[in-house]
């Protein structure tokens, strides 16, 4: 007899057929998508920190919030747009 779990697992594998393994071609494509999106993310958090630093020596309190909270949202945004780009490689668009 088997568990409900089983019973899911098997129906889930039915409704989506498991992903082809990547080529070595797309396996460097992703190894490159992650090197160019980390620089674009260290680029931009250096940028910003030269700002949040002139901020915080200016004792502007509030600007400097607003920019960690704009440092968190880049790299957030980076993340999100880097991994859509994987999911394209993985699926071979």
């Amino acid at each position: 007899m088997k568990s409900a779990y089983e019973l899911a697992m098997e129906r889930l594998a039915k409704s989506e057929p498991a992903a082809a393994p990547l080529t070595a071609e797309k396996k460097a494509r992703l190894a490159e998508l992650d090197r160019v999106y980390q620089g674009k993310i260290a680029e931009r958090e250096i940028f910003l920190k030269q700002q949040l630093d002139t901020a915080l020596g200016g004792q502007k309190f509030d600007e400097a919030d607003k920019i960690r909270q704009q440092i968190a949202g880049e790299k957030t945004r980076l993340a999100e747009e880097r991994d859509e780009e994987k999911e394209r490689v993985r699926r071979g668009k």
